[in-house]
């Protein structure tokens, strides 16, 4: 299992555009992925509506976590989810 904690870095949270944005980025992984607020239920990283039920806020901690049988996979995907949380981009970065 591969997993990531990060803080978000859109303003807004995971809101509206930002969440559009992260479950676009999370589907085009290719990975099952799922993200969770601190001390919270982790729910589906690929669902629009699972990710805005978790009304995370602009700074809170997230933890993604993927539990892909292709670790190298899991860890890249993980690592380019983060850097697009973190850094509050506007499309998944090809590269990290």
């Amino acid at each position: 299992m591969a997993e990531r904690r990060v803080s978000i870095g859109w303003a807004e949270g995971l809101h509206a555009r930002p969440a559009s944005i992260f479950v676009r980025a999370a589907m085009a992984t290719g990975v099952p992925v799922t993200i969770a607020r601190k001390d919270g239920p982790a729910v589906n990283a690929a669902s629009m509506l699972a990710v805005l039920s978790l009304g995370a806020e602009g700074g809170d901690e997230i933890t993604l976590t993927s539990r892909a049988e292709d670790a190298a996979a899991a860890e890249a995907a993980l690592d380019r989810l983060a850097k697009l949380v973190s850094e509050g981009l506007e499309e998944l970065p090809e590269t990290v």
